[in-house]
């Protein structure tokens, strides 16, 4: 395993901190602007990250500083208990050296990681902006590869347009306030999204953590009932972003496809956040899902707001 290259005088690294949160914020919004044209990291999004309890924010974090200023930021986590590792990855445009730097120790700690794992290789993914602040070139060039694409689409709401529907025949929506109801719903996560690319099993404590279960507002996730099958989907939403209302996750069971449960209840979210004011809704979806999903949301008036690329590192671990 190579070492990392040098830092240029000047520059300094250190894990992150809660106390972080904001300053990540605050680069990771500067990126926004520059790959999407307007700020969309919530402080609340960084804090769920660095407060997870799988990521060991002392070596499985990292901030670049240059002179004080901070210019990139690196985190790491492992789902898989296997092979897999993900990390996140952003800096500032036109730091070559400080950026070869950061990914020199990000690969290294996920070969760490997957060895621990007892597996024989890391297959380390990064999502990314379709044209990011990245060089895309470097990253080539130390092995990654795209293997994926996203899109995360949008639509806009209206009071007149979109008012919340009627059930289909046979099918009735509740809310997950109860507890019951809340292991109902992460069943169904489990249950529906199975077959997608990168999915990971994730126990309900677990899931919990990863929805930031602190500060999730359970009457905006609902359990579609079918009759005669019974709970058949999830629609899970969230309404703490500035930009838009969120769709985090809509499945539906593979026997219970085929009926238009998935467009009541993308149009159920457009009614509901219609009705409290939202002027825009999203989601993010995976172009090569084979439930066709991204057609469904199409027929429903969203369109691309921004593309993602999911890039591959496989390396050799150390025995």
């Amino acid at each position: 395993m190579t070492a990392p290259t040098t830092l240029p005088s000047g520059l300094t690294v250190r894990p992150a901190t809660l106390d972080d949160a904001a300053a990540v914020c605050a680069l990771l919004n500067e990126i926004d602007l520059l790959e999407i044209g307007r700020a969309d990291t919530e402080l609340s999004e960084i804090q769920a990250d660095l407060k997870h309890p799988e990521v060991d924010l002392e070596h499985d974090s990292w901030l670049l500083f240059d002179d004080g200023r901070l210019i990139a930021y690196g985190l790491l986590w492992d789902e898989s208990g296997g092979e897999r590792i993900d990390v996140e990855y952003f800096t500032l445009p036109d730091r070559p050296q400080a950026s070869g730097h950061l990914l020199d120790l990000m690969e290294a700690r996920s070969a760490e990681r997957a060895a621990a794992n007892g597996a024989e290789r890391a297959v380390v993914h990064l999502h990314l902006n379709i044209a990011p602040t990245v060089d895309l070139g470097a990253l080539r060039g130390r092995g990654w590869t795209p293997v994926r694409r996203y899109h995360s689409m949008v639509r806009p709401l209206s009071t007149g347009a979109d008012r919340v529907p009627e059930p289909p025949a046979g099918v009735t929506l509740r809310d997950c306030l109860a507890e019951p109801d809340r292991r109902r719903a992460h069943a169904l996560v489990q249950d529906t999204f199975v077959d997608h690319f990168d999915f990971h099993p994730r126990t309900y404590e677990q899931w919990l953590d990863d929805i930031d279960a602190e500060r999730a507002d359970w009457s905006r996730i609902w359990i579609a009932h079918v009759e005669g099958l019974g709970d058949a989907a999830v629609l899970h939403t969230r309404n703490d972003r500035t930009s838009m209302a969120w769709i985090s996750a809509l499945g539906v069971l593979r026997q219970a496809r085929g009926r238009g449960l998935g467009g009541h209840l993308l149009r159920h979210a457009f009614g509901h956040y219609a009705a409290r004011g939202r002027d825009r809704i999203g989601l993010g979806v995976d172009t090569d899902n084979s439930t066709g999903a991204l057609a469904l949301y199409e027929r429903h008036g969203m369109t691309i707001d921004f593309a993602l690329q999911a890039w591959e590192l496989t390396r050799p671990v150390a025995r």
